[in-house]
């Protein structure tokens, strides 16, 4: 039987596919560490991403897409048990086929103590307490007791605040846990996986000058968060939170702590404060009313941009950005 073209240019496509052909079957749980994962995997495969467009890992529910992903995977990536809690059930019920990598157990994170969320303390700027066994005691950073209907969503003392990659040097720990992870499990392209190792540190290297030569103009100038989910950020380049509307996102604050934000702006003279895209936005305009803070809005999940490779790398430029952009204009 002769060969037609077709048969042919069949041929020579099936023999030049690139190796992602036989690339594990990856999963990541929300966009930044998608992010990372897709960085190593580069030209080798594509993850699979469960944590979608504006949702939050604080609030999300599993879709049956999701399982099923789950149930395929050869290695799934998440941050761990203090954040993306509506995977903890899953991930228990996978075959024992899928390689289960919790991020916040990778070697050489700085790791930090939750704080309790609503006005910090003015000594609060100096929390850059490790959560490691150092013999530190756990500062309280909130000035009055939250309200009953809070109380069970506070967090442990000394419990690790899990919003880990907002610390580009964080990423890198992360970056060499997934390589290795993902070597491990396909050790066909373990060379691959590491060059694209060696190009994200020297990103996230620059990224990290970039970051700090951003934000330095305004790092004296203090600001309130929606929810307590930047202190990576703030110890890493030394910006001034003054302090978060609410302990958890999915908790609605009280009035009392509405106050209490609404006092420690005035009394610190913090100049911005700022939503987050997936939350409530009209309790910004509450707390700043009767303040001449100004409102912003900062995306720590991401919930604004497209995934992929060069997400986390918009992510934090952004957060530096409007950081930069508010602090700077506010009187």
């Amino acid at each position: 039987m002769r060969s037609t073209p077709a048969l042919l240019f069949a041929s020579t496509v099936l023999l030049s596919a690139p190796a992602w052909a036989d690339a594990p079957n990856v999963v990541a749980s929300i966009k930044p560490v998608h992010s990372l994962v897709a960085s190593i995997m580069e030209g080798v495969g594509e993850p699979s991403l469960i944590v979608e467009g504006g949702a939050s890992p604080h609030t999300y529910n599993m879709k049956p897409s999701n399982a099923a992903a789950l149930q395929a995977a050869n290695v799934v990536f998440w941050v761990g048990h203090g954040l993306e809690a509506f995977l903890d059930k899953p991930l228990e019920a996978l075959g024992s086929g899928a390689k289960v990598v919790e991020l916040s157990e990778a070697p050489g994170l700085e790791k930090l103590r939750f704080r309790e969320g609503g006005a910090f303390e003015t000594h609060g700027h100096d929390e850059g307490e490790e959560a490691a066994d150092d013999g530190h005691e756990h500062e309280e950073h909130a000035a009055k007791q939250e309200p009953a209907h809070d109380h069970e969503h506070r967090h442990a003392e000394g419990e690790v605040d899990m919003h880990l990659w907002l610390d580009p040097m964080n990423a890198k720990a992360m970056a060499a846990e997934i390589e290795k992870a993902l070597a491990e499990a396909d050790p066909s392209n373990a060379a691959a996986y590491e060059a694209n190792l060696v190009k994200l540190n020297q990103r996230l290297d620059a990224l990290d000058k970039h970051l700090a030569e951003t934000v330095t103009p305004v790092r004296d100038k203090p600001f309130v968060v929606f929810h307590d989910a930047y202190q990576y950020f703030e110890h890493r380049y030394e910006v001034r939170v003054a302090g978060s509307i609410t302990v958890s996102p999915e908790v609605l604050p009280g009035a009392e702590r509405l106050s209490e934000i609404r006092a420690k702006i005035k009394e610190l003279g913090a100049t911005c404060v700022f939503a987050e895209p997936q939350f409530e936005p009209k309790l910004i305009n509450v707390v700043i009313e009767g303040t001449p803070a100004k409102p912003g809005t900062l995306d720590p999940e991401a919930a604004t941009l497209d995934a992929g490779p060069d997400l986390y790398f918009q992510l934090m430029e952004n957060i530096g950005a409007s950081l930069k952009s508010c602090l700077a204009s506010a009187s």
